[in-house]
């Protein structure tokens, strides 16, 4: 492994979007920095496959997004690890209900700190390292970003801030920095199989042009053409919704 492979920080890497997004730039030639917050097991279980493809070119790091030191703290160890940092993606979220008559100051708190503050915060510890590689940042966002989900309010004024906090890096941190976003639409469905009923996937589904869920990997494809292949794409947010936001 030579010490000019770009590197880059996944936040929330161990399972689903995460893992996928460093699998497919790590097979781009990138070395990966693998955050997690709870699930060392998988995120140590990762590391370990892709270093094994090409040693060391995988470790992991360990934050809460919804504490600021830990965020900070998060950075400046990704920029050292080896010493540079050319890709920052902003993968972690929270993602639950929220009806507005039952929500307390804690869920705020919560989805607000660890979907919107957390990114910003993030960015703002490793832009001196993005800026001295000519780096990138990728904003995971939501098609609900745009057409809100019902009784989702926080999440989707989290992921709307998100969008706006896009364009405006793309706007201020050229062109030393390059700033995109990738908006999933129906591509995983909640870890709880009984957080979703049967009837809503199936209007999911009918709305969505394909007719079908996407993958992982369709999101890994994408995050991957914004980091490697676009460079000259800058303040834009790609859906990656099979359609879905034409129907909505």
């Amino acid at each position: 492994m030579t010490d000019l492979a770009p590197v880059a920080l996944i936040t929330g890497a161990a399972h689903r979007l995460g893992a996928a997004t460093a699998r497919r730039l790590h097979l781009r030639g990138f070395r990966v920095l693998i955050h997690y917050r709870s699930r060392q097991g998988q995120a140590q279980t990762l590391a370990d496959e892709l270093n094994q493809d090409r040693p060391e070119s995988a470790a992991i790091l360990q934050a809460d997004l919804a504490d600021a030191d830990s965020i900070r703290k998060l950075g400046q160890q990704a920029c050292d690890y080896w010493g540079r940092l050319d890709t920052l993606i902003n993968n972690a979220s929270v993602f639950y209900p929220t009806p507005t008559a039952d929500a307390s100051a804690d869920d705020w708190a919560q989805i607000m700190d660890t979907n919107l503050r957390a990114p910003f915060l993030l960015g703002q510890a490793c832009l001196d390292s993005l800026r001295a590689r000519r780096g990138s940042i990728i904003n995971l966002i939501d098609i609900y970003a745009e057409r809100p989900l019902e009784g989702h309010p926080i999440y989707c004024a989290s992921k709307a801030g998100l969008a706006m906090l896009t364009r405006s890096w793309a706007k201020d941190l050229g062109p030393d920095v390059r700033v995109n976003g990738v908006s999933p639409g129906a591509i995983l469905w909640p870890e709880d199989e009984n957080a979703m009923e049967n009837s809503r996937r199936d209007r999911i589904l009918a709305a969505t042009s394909l007719k079908r869920v996407g993958s992982a990997e369709d999101i890994a494809g994408a995050i991957a053409y914004l980091v490697c292949d676009a460079p000259y794409i800058t303040g834009h947010i790609l859906p990656v919704d099979g359609g879905r936001s034409l129907n909505m």
